[in-house]
């Protein structure tokens, strides 16, 4: 497993705020924003105009106040009282257009970076290999695509021009205010060291608390999540009240939780507020003093105080920005470490796409391991011709369906070699490779769309005549002209409207309209009732026919007429041949022929002739209250 694997796999790295800035997650984001460079360029004018825009405003009063009003009650002209409201109402108007053209030019960047991040995350978890897989819920991937890339997309859109305006206009008040008058301007400054003192002491507290509130509503969603999935067992065995009880209980700590964080975040604000009033207040006693004594005019007075009060408005803000712009960069570091995730299964350089098939596949001494040094197959040999039927049987964890793993390339072995017509699949490009190879799995999944788009899934350019042709092929026909809509029907999530043995259906129509020259069945008849098994047998042979086919099956009746039965255990082959050779040889096959075949008294008629005097099962009695259950 990579690094970034165990990193990723670590269940408390999403809980992890990191830093508010970390330039190595502000450089690699930039790499999607390059593009729009221009447009963000733009963007920064439009952001320098409305600051000063808006910075203008109290200067324009100051104007009026101390220019205009005097003027004009002494000459009678109203000229210079015009131009100041003009020039206030242009002010504001520019303002209100500059908003306008940076947040639609951010917004659009912004959702083009993110439209760019999720396709290329999305194309990367296409790629990635199934150990990847093995090692990360799907719950914490479908997290790092939507909450972690919309920080990110948030902190573009909004947080980056933002936080750059409000340094600007910070910038720019305390020019101002040391223009309009410096001793008054350091007196303001008094209170800079206690704010940051106070919004130190918040930002490390809010963040610690708002931290348990994530970590107890993750608990909270995993409840509810696990009720959701298993409310058949809930309600078969009557557990709501105790659910309840134990959702109430996570639940109320995180109400407890959460008004403890917001009670501490309620009160910053008034806290800045106060140190704000106090500020105003020294301003108000000492510029009031000079205004009396004739030191500074009314209009100026009234001007500071304007920009008294919005100096405090842009060190909110900054300090409202600083968990957003946490968040930003810990979710920029996983989706980035995701984004870094290597396959474990990828292409040399030198492959080459593997030419049309007969379908000859040996396994020649292979050495498998999903983790290391506990090797799962060890040293298998076997061969298929074309056309022959290799059956797979063995205990859960034998190894079977590793083999079938390793076929398609999910995973690489670490010895032996597998070969295809001669050519060793790990020189092939995988796309080629399974191409030409079909897959029906025990549990089939069916994807949002028609019935049609389920079957054409297979083979994306195949006529509706081959569709339903599949369709017959596998009984399936009937059934789909009695729906609705007949091959448009929409399929619900995963097939939920459908039986198991429907879905199953459209699996091996799906498989079937792909023409594999390989195919394999991975316990595809399994999950079947016996009536629908019937169904199928004679569109599995038609299917099978003149393929080379690999079936994993419990029910070994389905595998009687295997060309060849490979029995592992442990990772290793212990018995091979067919159906009648290894019942002759009254080793493990046949015990686990023998053991199948006597609890399934319905199919007595199958029963080899040597097995009718075995003796049935013990038959466990009917348990009385409070007693377990008593063998007959």
């Amino acid at each position: 497993m990579t690094t970034e694997a165990k990193k990723s796999n670590d269940p408390e790295d999403d809980e992890v705020l990191g830093k508010a800035y970390d330039p190595r997650i502000v450089a690699r984001t930039w790499d999607y924003v390059r593009p729009f460079r221009r447009h963000m360029f733009g963007a920064t004018l439009l952001m320098i105009v409305i600051a000063c825009a808006n910075l203008a405003g109290p200067f324009l009063i100051k104007y009026t106040l101390d220019v205009a009003i005097p003027y004009g009650q002494e000459s009678g002209d109203i000229m210079p009282l015009v131009l100041a409201s003009v020039g206030y109402l242009v002010s504001a108007g520019v303002a209100w257009v500059g908003t306008y053209g940076q947040t639609y030019i951010m917004s659009w960047v912004g959702q083009s970076v993110l439209f760019s991040m999720r396709r290329q995350l999305f194309d990367h978890l296409q790629r990635l290999s199934f150990n990847f897989y093995d090692n990360m819920e799907a719950g914490r991937i479908m997290s790092r695509m939507t909450g972690d890339v919309n920080a990110l997309n948030e902190f573009l859109t909004s947080g980056v021009v933002a936080i750059a305006s409000d340094l600007f206009v910070l910038i720019g008040i305390v020019v101002l205010m040391f223009i309009l008058d410096w001793q008054l301007a350091a007196l303001v400054m008094l209170v800079v060291p206690v704010i940051a003192v106070a919004t130190h002491m918040y930002r490390t507290r809010s963040r610690d608390m708002y931290r348990e509130v994530r970590r107890q509503n993750a608990i909270v969603t995993g409840h509810l999540a696990e009720n959701i999935s298993g409310v058949r067992v809930v309600q078969a065995y009557a557990r709501e009240d105790v659910n309840r009880g134990r959702f109430d209980e996570v639940n109320s700590e995180n109400l407890r939780r959460l008004i403890r964080a917001t009670v501490w975040s309620a009160g910053f604000g008034p806290v800045i507020t106060f140190i704000s009033t106090v500020a105003t207040v020294m301003v108000i006693w000492f510029g009031g003093q000079k205004v009396l004594s004739d030191t500074m005019t009314l209009g100026s007075l009234w001007a500071f105080l304007s920009y008294v009060g919005r100096f405090f408005e842009p060190i909110n803000d900054l300090s409202a920005r600083y968990n957003a712009m946490q968040a930003a960069m810990a979710g920029g570091e996983r989706v980035f470490e995701l984004m870094d995730t290597p396959p474990a299964v990828v292409d040399r350089e030198d492959a080459y796409p593997l030419p049309e098939i007969e379908g000859r596949v040996v396994f020649d001494k292979v050495v498998f391991e999903y983790l290391p040094d506990r090797p799962v197959l060890r040293g298998i040999s076997l061969s298929a011709e074309p056309g022959d039927v290799v059956a797979l049987v063995g205990h859960t964890g034998a190894g079977k369906s590793s083999i079938i793993n390793i076929l398609l390339r999910f995973y690489d072995i670490k010895g032996g070699a597998i070969t295809i017509d001669g050519h060793d699949i790990r020189a092939v490009t995988t796309a080629s490779l399974r191409r030409q190879v079909g897959l029906v799995l025990q549990e089939p999944f069916l994807f949002s769309g028609t019935v049609s788009d389920n079957i054409r899934y297979g083979k994306l350019d195949a006529t509706d005549e081959e569709i339903v042709a599949a369709a017959k092929a596998v009984n399936l026909h009937e059934f789909i002209e009695s729906m609705p809509f007949g091959y448009d029907t929409e399929v619900q999530e995963r097939g939920s409207t459908l039986s198991q043995g429907q879905r199953q259906l459209l699996s091996f129509a799906r498989a079937l309209i792909a023409d594999p020259r390989i195919l394999i069945l991975d316990e595809a008849t399994s999950s079947v009732d016996t009536a629908t098994e019937k169904l199928i047998q004679q569109a599995l042979e038609t299917l099978m026919r003149g393929r080379t086919s690999f079936v994993i099956a419990h029910r070994l009746s389905t595998i009687k007429s295997a060309t060849q039965i490979v029995v592992l255990q442990h990772g290793e082959i212990i018995e091979r041949g067919t159906h009648p050779e290894l019942l002759q040889q009254e080793g493990y096959y046949y015990n686990l022929y023998s053991m199948q075949f006597l609890n399934q008294p319905e199919a007595d008629e199958l029963r080899p002739p040597h097995l009718e005097s075995v003796p049935p099962p013990p038959v466990l009695a009917p348990a009385a209250p409070g007693r377990p259950a008593a063998r007959a």
